[in-house]
């Protein structure tokens, strides 16, 4: 609840005060630019039915006063009187210390290692995920959460892997078309395709976006080896701050260059960091793909030799094994993994028997609006 609301002698600020302690200061053009009525957003959408040029520059509150649970303020010149629930204020207070926190995560991100994981694996069932809302849910949450997931009981059958994006999205059709086989060939377009072991990385860094969800899943696997492993990139960076802020510092403040030339016609190029922070410090994706690295080119001579101390120290940490998870994917057997956040891997397998799995890509956009959606509709039970 709201307990005070003053606005200062010129009107451009207003200060509130809440029961728990909480106050904020809003500039009067905040507030107005994000009104709630149905003049200013539309009631079925949310949309903004107005532009900033629609506001008028001189806007200041002539008034404010708290009603209720809501506080009503009116804007000048318009003589407009609005009202915003004191929890959405709350909830969208931006008056606050900047951190200056490096590589920090939201909340809703938990890293994790090895010890934290290897016998806490999110898992469910394909039809359970189809047929119960709060099952996919909870299985979306812990995608979120944890950056993979593993899914079980999935038809053994060619393409059946899209099944798994159907239910919170669609698959992001590539060069490899939408999905793609993972199969030990001759003279193979890609090293994925051979029996040899795989060091942790990311998927496709030479794409501009990254396909930012991966889903692997197993038709058969009767060979000697092949265990699939997962580390928690995030986790890695956080180890790498605590150690040596200055490499973070250099690999994400300089770009790496990734490059894929394995197929007639296609040349994808990208230039990005290896560890990618917001501007205000927040960590939001690792490229990593040693396989796919091209020439650095964008680092400054002074700096090439540090960066690359950087660089091999971050490779280090990913293949400390108290990082990994890792586990054997059983026919009918799929995992998923941020491929924003999560490096992939697995171990070479013997040429005897058989190893097949399939790939395909998503994107994560349509896994959090379904996830977001179904928690808003989710049974009380279950939210608990």
């Amino acid at each position: 609840m709201l307990s005070k609301a003053r606005v200062n002698a010129a009107g451009s600020e207003l200060e509130l005060h809440w029961a728990d302690g909480a106050q904020a200061r809003f500039h009067a053009m905040w507030l107005r630019d994000n009104a709630l009525d149905d003049k200013t957003r539309s009631a079925g959408n949310g949309q903004r039915l107005v532009t900033i040029l629609d506001i008028p520059a001189a806007t200041k509150i002539s008034a404010a006063e708290i009603v209720g649970g809501t506080l009503r303020v009116t804007f000048t010149p318009e003589n407009k009187s609005v009202t915003f629930p004191a929890d959405w204020l709350h909830n969208h207070r931006y008056d606050r210390k900047p951190s200056d926190a490096i590589a920090w995560t939201s909340p809703a991100i938990t890293r994790w290692t090895g010890a934290d994981m290897q016998a806490n694996v999110p898992r469910a069932r394909l039809s359970d995920m189809q047929q119960n809302r709060d099952t996919l849910a909870h299985w979306l949450g812990a995608v979120e959460r944890y950056g993979f997931a593993v899914v079980e009981g999935v038809p053994t059958t060619s393409g059946a892997l899209c099944d798994i994006v159907k239910t919170f999205g669609y698959v992001r059709e590539t060069n490899y078309g939408r999905w793609f086989e993972v199969k030990a060939e001759v003279n193979p377009s890609n090293l994925a395709y051979t029996n040899l072991g795989l060091q942790a990385h990311t998927d496709n860094p030479y794409r501009d976006p990254v396909p930012t969800l991966q889903i692997l899943s197993c038709l058969e696997n009767t060979v000697d080896g092949g265990e699939s492993t997962v580390v928690d990139a995030f986790a890695v960076v956080a180890a790498l701050q605590a150690e040596n802020p200055k490499a973070v510092e250099l690999l994400s403040g300089f770009p790496a260059r990734y490059e894929y030339a394995g197929s007639n016609g296609v040349r994808l190029r990208a230039k990005r960091p290896m560890i990618e922070l917001g501007p205000d410090g927040e960590l939001l994706a690792i490229r990593f793909n040693n396989r796919s690295a091209a020439p650095t080119e964008d680092v400054p001579f002074e700096a090439m030799a540090s960066w690359y101390e950087a660089y091999r120290r971050l490779a280090e940490l990913i293949e400390d094994k108290r990082f990994e998870v890792s586990f054997k994917l059983a026919p009918g057997e799929a995992f998923i993994v941020d491929n924003t956040r999560i490096l992939h891997a697995r171990t070479a397998f013997s040429g005897h028997g058989s190893r097949w799995l399939q790939g395909c890509y998503a994107d994560k956009d349509g896994l959090l609006s379904t996830l977001a959606s179904l928690v808003e509709t989710q049974s009380p039970k279950a939210a608990e």
